[in-house]
């Protein structure tokens, strides 16, 4: 299976692949050379997420229309 790449992945996906890359670091059963090559696709999974996440700050402050009166509130799910 070809890997994806990481700003071809959604953020979600790319935050599930940055997870489990640092779970098998920490189990210590990678080769240093094995332990460089994850580093290094966490590093791109990491830099698209934050990418990822500026853009959509971005969009709700446009949508927001960068107002004063219009400022974010907690979600409250609860129909009384």
């Amino acid at each position: 299976m070809a890997t994806k790449k990481p700003e071809n992945l959604s953020f979600e996906k790319a935050l599930e692949e940055l997870s489990t890359i640092v779970s098998e670091m920490e189990q210590g059963d990678l080769s240093l050379e094995q332990s460089l090559k994850q580093f290094e696709r966490g590093i791109a999974l990491a830099g698209a997420s934050s990418e990822k996440l500026q853009q959509a700050e971005q969009k709700v402050s446009i949508l927001m229309g960068n107002s004063e009166k219009s400022a974010l509130t907690n979600f409250n799910n609860d129909m009384e």
